[in-house]
């Protein structure tokens, strides 16, 4: 055990199995004791594909740095009674365990959680993408939807449950924590009620156009001579450095072209002479060029590629595991990796030394409140677009004190909207329950308020270019002298060090250069990149950064002292990827050509206008399943005869569901026990009767917005912890005096002065009459 990582101490029973094993290895990899109980015959996790020489990839990858048990009853409950948080997918013995142990924190993660009309049903990966409003924008217009590669849905729900039950575990007392996957996969990939990326103006997704636009103009690709480039031109000064990177063509001289708007319109005269320029040039001389002009690009990486990339070498993001290379943890924590210390354990390997270690410890006990965990912390947000509003918006939400810090000189990006308002429904949903306050950073009073201000604070987060801090005289060792305990957290595109550090990095690149653009396309179409619409991982990265700062404040109750924690948006891509990249390391070439799986699995179309169901089997009991709802006589009773059937059982699915509607095709496919999903649009989640059931949504209002807004609630059902308040989002310099006053202790003459000398900003009707 290493007692440097920040939950050391921390003890996590995990009693899943497949589901919700990220979600332990997460807590794991800061350093908690988590011990698997799994039973005599062993996880079924441990049997699944791919398998490399009888060995599952996939819970080899999901089970690092654990210890294993097998016991029984009565040497589970001793392991409940020493345990501090339990992680489970059972829905049935949880009311017996918090009553044995009232100052447990159980974290039951579920297909569709403990309640509600879908509490039973089945799901997968791609039912989850469907139903959860993803799989609605993947794809191009006039083809059907394109089902996302990887995991993602699954993944990402873990990140949030190891977030949720982090915070109620901080809170103090003992709590139930329901996490559904269904609904993690609306509030995490490509919220249609959160904050989009800048390229949106403003705009959520739940506003769009009901079809799957092409938004491959956002984030354009474009042919060049060894391969894919991508570029992301989107603040004025980018269009200045493609402008010059051009020759300054008259053509494009119209500064006008400085709007994102004008520039999307022209794009079909501006991109056919950007692929001239790129198309005699090579992947590293297009991106070296781009670096040169402040144009942020990338290349397009295959798999095997992103396996030997020298940025991902150099910083240990893989290790070799019994020769297979594994993505080697999530995050650094005060310079280190957090990454592979001990190999996924044999079965029941450790029951020995474990049940011999127990020591009986007082059951704890239950709150009687609800309350908000994280109150009476104070976090300075530095954060800009996706990944550093939702950073801070998880601790507002949770009862953080979130003061967001900018200046009107270099604006978050987020703030910008095609229409010119001063607030948009997306940077509303992404900074809600936030104060702000204006201070220019680049004057030496400036930094001096901020450094009061983290005298009197627990937590920084930033997600600049790499050094940007450093040069402001605001790194670590700097605001650590002036409050120990302070956690300083950074998060960036392919973090703080390597060949690629300090290139401009926005998701569309991170996507590119981890190879996930080349593999979000149709097979049969190579110019298909179809990844320009979402903004993962920027949710999911600031869901695992957010875990790792907690961890960092539960080991400061223990050590007194702060810490660092950093993030690289593309090695959470990567460790989203852990079991399918270790097989690409064996295997090359299988992340690309997709698994055989079994059949039927895919899309199928539904009666009524681009409307579509997802159906997947998962085996031989799914396929008995189906087969008698489609009164088929097929004889197919393994997975080898079904696939070499797929053509045919693809046009017996296809007939049936194509006489349906989307929903009555569902709900007759999970009556029967058959996974299957509609495709759900983001504003059908509304009417969802699940989410109803939940209390999933809830109404936000804002002054600046006319209309009230549907906003998501907390990322669990929590019995002890309050739901977030609604605090309309802060315009520019919003709360300065506020902040300034009641923080610092400032006079209202000082704040003044300040004021007049430019030093702190505040937005015009803040001003003082």
């Amino acid at each position: 055990m290493d007692d440097n990582l920040p939950l050391t101490g921390v003890r996590v029973i995990d009693r899943t199995d497949g589901l919700g094993e990220t979600t332990s290895r997460l807590l794991a990899d800061l350093g908690a004791d988590v011990i698997r109980v799994e039973p005599a015959s062993g996880a079924a996790s441990r049997r699944r594909e791919p398998l490399v020489d009888s060995v599952s990839l996939y819970y080899a990858t999901h089970n690092a740095n654990k210890r294993a048990v097998v016991v029984d009853d009565e040497n589970f409950l001793r392991l409940i009674d020493t345990a501090d948080i339990l992680v489970t997918n059972a829905k049935d013995d949880i009311a017996a365990l918090r009553s044995r142990k009232p100052g447990l924190v159980i974290v039951a993660i579920t297909d569709y959680g403990l309640t509600g009309p879908y509490r039973d049903w089945q799901a997968t990966e791609w039912t989850h993408l469907a139903l959860g409003g993803v799989l609605s924008r993947s794809g191009l217009p006039g083809r059907e939807p394109l089902l996302p590669p990887g995991s993602m849905a699954y993944e990402s729900a873990c990140a949030q449950a190891a977030w949720a039950a982090l915070a109620a575990y901080f809170g103090g007392t003992g709590d139930l924590v329901d996490v559904s996957v269904y609904e993690a996969t609306a509030q995490v990939l490509d919220p249609g009620f959160g904050i989009g990326g800048s390229a949106t103006g403003g705009v959520p997704a739940a506003n769009g156009p009901r079809g799957r636009p092409d938004a491959r103009h956002l984030y354009p690709i474009f042919r060049c001579a060894d391969g894919w480039v991508r570029i992301c031109v989107l603040a004025p000064r980018q269009w200045q450095g493609m402008f010059t990177w051009l020759g300054k063509p008259d053509e494009f001289a119209d500064p006008a072209l400085a709007n994102l708007g004008r520039r999307f319109a022209a794009a079909g005269k501006i991109y056919p002479a950007i692929g001239k320029l790129f198309a005699a040039r090579t992947r590293d001389q297009i991106v070296a060029e781009g670096q040169d002009h402040g144009v942020p690009t990338a290349a397009l990486l295959s798999p095997t590629e992103v396996l030997q990339a020298a940025q991902f070498t150099d910083r240990r993001a893989f290790t070799s595991v019994d020769g297979v290379l594994m993505p080697n943890g999530y995050v650094e924590v005060d310079g280190r990796r957090a990454g592979i210390r001990t190999p996924a354990p044999a079965h029941g390997q450790d029951t020995a030394a474990v049940l011999g270690s127990l020591t009986p410890v007082a059951p704890g006990a239950a709150g009687t409140d609800r309350k908000r965990p994280l109150a009476g912390l104070r976090v300075l947000d530095l954060g800009v677009i996706v990944v550093g509003a939702e950073l801070g918006r998880l601790f507002a939400d949770m009862g953080a004190e979130v003061i967001k810090v900018e200046n009107k000189a270099f604006p978050d990006g987020s703030r910008q909207t095609f229409d010119g308002s001063a607030m948009s429904p997306s940077f509303a949903y992404g900074h809600r329950n936030k104060l702000g306050i204006g201070l220019d950073l680049r004057s030496p009073e400036g930094i001096a308020l901020f450094k009061r201000l983290v005298a009197e604070s627990d937590v920084v987060v930033s997600n600049f270019k790499p050094g940007t801090m450093e040069s402001l005289g605001l790194g670590y060792e700097e605001l650590a002298a002036i409050n120990p305990g302070i956690v300083v957290a950074d998060s960036s595109a392919f973090g703080p060090t390597g060949p690629w550090s300090r290139r401009l990095g926005y998701g569309p690149l991170v996507r590119a250069s981890t190879g996930l653009s080349g593999l979000w396309r149709y097979r049969d179409d190579e110019d298909s990149f179809s990844d320009a619409s979402t903004i993962y991982p920027d949710h999911v990265a600031a869901r695992i950064e957010a875990v790792t700062i907690l961890a960092k404040l539960v080991a400061r109750r223990r050590t007194g002292r702060g810490g660092t924690v950093s993030v690289a948006q593309a090695e959470v891509i990567l460790g989203q990827l852990s079991h399918q990249l270790a097989l690409e390391s064996v295997r090359p070439g299988s992340l690309a050509g997709g698994a055989a799986g079994d059949a039927p699995q895919g899309l199928y179309p539904c009666a009524g206008d681009d409307e579509w169901c997802v159906v997947t089997v998962r085996g031989d009991d799914d396929w008995r399943r189906l087969a008698a709802v489609l009164e088929t006589d097929l004889d197919l009773p393994a997975a080898g005869d079904r696939i070499a059937h797929r053509e045919q059982i693809d046009a017996l699915v296809s007939a049936w569901t194509s006489a349906r509607s989307p929903r009555r095709a569902m709900a007759e496919l999970q009556e029967a026990g058959v996974p299957a999903a509609m495709m759900q649009r983001v504003p059908e989640l509304l009417d969802d009767p699940h989410l109803a059931d939940r209390g999933f949504f809830r109404t936000m209002r804002h002054p600046r917005i006319a209309e009230p807004m549907p906003a998501e609630s907390a990322p669990a059902v929590f019995q002890r912890v309050e739901n977030p308040e609604l605090k309309p989002a802060p315009l520019a310099g919003e709360h300065s005096r506020e902040v300034l006053a009641r923080v610092l202790g400032m006079a209202a003459e000082e704040i003044d002065a300040l004021i007049a000398a430019g030093v702190v900003e505040q937005h015009a009707d803040m001003e003082r009459i």
